[in-house]
């Protein structure tokens, strides 16, 4: 016979709800959703970048430097000095060597300031080196 008595009065046994597996099931959803998300990485930089009517969307834009029109340039949102380019894109590229660099500069940058940037991360072993533009509205 069921001791019916003893369950509505609160009689019972003592009941323990496993947390261990609960926890693991809450860490498998946090690295799931960690591994899945993307980050953006940006320069660190508001620049006005220069338009262009030929301009392609890049899906997988890996090491960004932002160029001011003063000839500055930034990496991850710091200011480096424009002869440390190459140790920085050295870094990045230990990390992930399939990966381009992107260079977003200010329209009004000089051309000389590019093209040292450009240079040192071609020197730093960086495969494709690209200059990021808007594309051109259709009129």
């Amino acid at each position: 016979m069921i001791n019916a008595r003893g369950t509505i009065r609160g009689g019972g046994g003592k009941v323990d709800i496993p947390l261990g597996p609960l926890i693991d099931m809450v860490f498998l959803l946090l690295i799931f959703f960690a591994v899945t998300t993307s980050f953006v990485k940006e320069s660190g930089i508001d620049v006005q970048r220069a338009t262009a009517s030929t301009a392609e969307v890049k899906e997988h834009a890996g090491i960004m430097i932002g160029v001011t029109p003063e000839g500055d340039a930034y990496f991850e949102g710091k200011r480096i000095d424009i002869r440390s380019v190459r140790a920085h894109v050295e870094r990045a590229l230990a990390e992930d060597p399939e990966s381009g660099v992107v260079i977003v500069a200010d329209k009004r940058s000089e051309t000389g300031a590019i093209v040292t940037v450009m240079d040192q991360c071609r020197l730093a072993g960086a495969k494709t080196v690209s200059l990021a533009a808007k594309r051109e509205e259709a009129s």
